[in-house]
């Protein structure tokens, strides 16, 4: 035994943590607009595709398969915690990722209702509705599993967080990629 399951069991109540928060702000977040006309606008779909996300990594199962650990009842939680520290890990990615690509398109909510100022689209405003969603696009193309990675580490880093066993990004990837969506 190695005496480090206090720090996994704390390590595993931080990211529960911050994933419950994520899902806060995740369910928050708007999904229909005011004007109908506005529901299949690329900010709009984004939003609820944002919501179907964050309902699936809410509701997939846990991978709840660990190995028998030799050794005794220690190495037992030992093997036990790191499981859950995986899936919790890994939550929270997704989460973050969700919480960010809803920012971005509601980002563009608000810049396209500056351009509109009350108004329907046309073709005095067109070209700046095209900058807008143009926008969103790239907010979106730089959200990406490596820097959700790193922005989560370095923040657990200046917490002065226990990362020693904290899952790499490939095995985050390996836990998203085995719970397909079901819608």
């Amino acid at each position: 035994m190695d005496g480090l399951n206090d720090y996994r069991t704390a390590r595993v109540a931080e990211v529960l943590s911050d994933f419950r928060t994520l899902q806060y702000y995740i369910a928050a977040a708007p999904v229909d607009p005011q004007n109908t006309d506005d529901y299949y606008t690329e900010g709009w779909a984004a939003l609820r595709q944002c919501y179907i996300d964050g309902q699936h990594i809410l509701n997939c199962a846990a991978d709840v398969t660990v190995p028998r650990a030799s050794g005794g009842e220690a190495e037992q939680a030992k093997a036990e915690l790191k499981q859950i520290l995986l899936d919790s890990y890994s939550r929270r990615h997704e989460g973050q990722k969700i919480y960010l690509r809803q920012a971005a398109a509601q980002r563009w909510i608000e810049y396209r209702e500056a351009v509109l100022q009350g108004q329907r689209p046309n073709s005095a405003n067109r070209r700046q509705l095209r900058a807008c969603d143009e926008q969103l696009r790239n907010e979106l193309s730089q959200i990406t599993d490596e820097a959700i990675y790193q922005e989560l580490r370095t923040s657990d880093m200046n917490m002065r967080r226990w990362t020693t066993e904290d899952p790499s990004l490939r095995a985050v990837q390996r836990w998203v990629r085995a719970r397909p969506q079901t819608t």
